[in-house]
């Protein structure tokens, strides 16, 4: 197995985390500080402050500090165009289940068109 295999493998535990891609869909829209973070996503601080220091150690986010305030930032915002893809791929798998599972719940007459008498 080559390295980034292992890496792109260890990202994507990172990613794995709901609450974590939340973080990062608020990051794509500017720096933010832990506590503003927290409070958009209704969660506790140190909560967000531990997500955040995952998401530091996979190189994901990278903090700066602005006089007394920690922002965080994305390091690189390809990381929102590779979720975004993975987005649209679930977004079209949940469209062709939710087709196959309407078209299972037809009437057996409805899902065979008629023939017209002779």
């Amino acid at each position: 197995m080559d390295q980034i295999t292992t890496l792109q493998a260890d990202i994507l535990r990172t990613l794995a985390h709901p609450r974590r891609l939340e973080i990062l869909h608020v990051l794509a829209e500017g720096p933010c500080e832990v506590g503003r973070l927290a409070d958009r996503l209704g969660i506790s601080q140190p909560n967000a402050s531990q997500h955040l220091a995952v998401l530091r150690g996979s190189g994901l986010v990278e903090a700066g500090r602005e006089g007394r305030e920690v922002r965080y930032r994305l390091v690189d915002p390809d990381v929102m165009v590779a979720c975004g893809i993975m987005r649209g791929v679930l977004e079209r798998r949940l469209r062709d289940l939710a087709r196959l599972s309407a078209a299972s719940a037809m009437p057996m007459d409805a899902a065979v068109p008629s023939i017209p008498p002779l």
